[in-house]
C-alpha cells in the first residue's frame, strides 16, 4: 500500500520587521490603535529584492533538514502562496534550488 506522509516542515520569516511604532513615523496612526484593531504589533516584510520564492526556498530547506532527507528524496511539494506569486513558478523555483547550496 502506498501512501504519503508529512515527515518535516519548514517556515521562514524575512529579516526584515515593520512595527506600529515605524508605521507612526509614515501615516497617522498609533501603536495603541492598531492593536486595539488588530491586535499586531509588528509584521515582517520582504526585502525589496527578496520573492516569495525565496522565503519557499527557505522553508523548504527547513522542512528537509528536519526530516533529515534530502532534495532527491522529496516527490512532492505543496507551497502556500500569496496572491503575488503563482504555486507553480513558487514551487518550480523551490524544486531547482532545493539543491542549491544555501546563500
Amino acid at each position: 500500500m502506498k501512501y504519503s506522509r508529512i515527515t518535516g516542515t519548514g517556515s521562514y520569516l524575512p529579516r526584515k520587521v515593520l512595527t506600529n511604532r515605524d508605521l507612526e513615523a509614515m501615516v497617522a496612526t498609533s501603536d495603541e490603535w492598531i492593536v486595539s484593531r488588530t491586535g499586531i504589533r509588528e509584521r515582517h516584510i520582504a526585502a525589496e529584492n527578496e520573492f516569495t520564492s525565496d522565503l519557499a526556498l527557505h522553508a523548504c530547506r527547513e522542512a528537509l533538514s528536519a526530516a533529515g532527507r534530502g532534495a532527491e528524496d522529496v516527490d512532492l511539494i505543496t507551497p502556500r502562496c500569496s496572491p503575488a506569486s503563482s504555486i507553480g513558478r513558487i514551487a518550480a523555483r523551490a524544486s531547482f534550488s532545493a539543491t542549491a547550496p544555501a546563500r
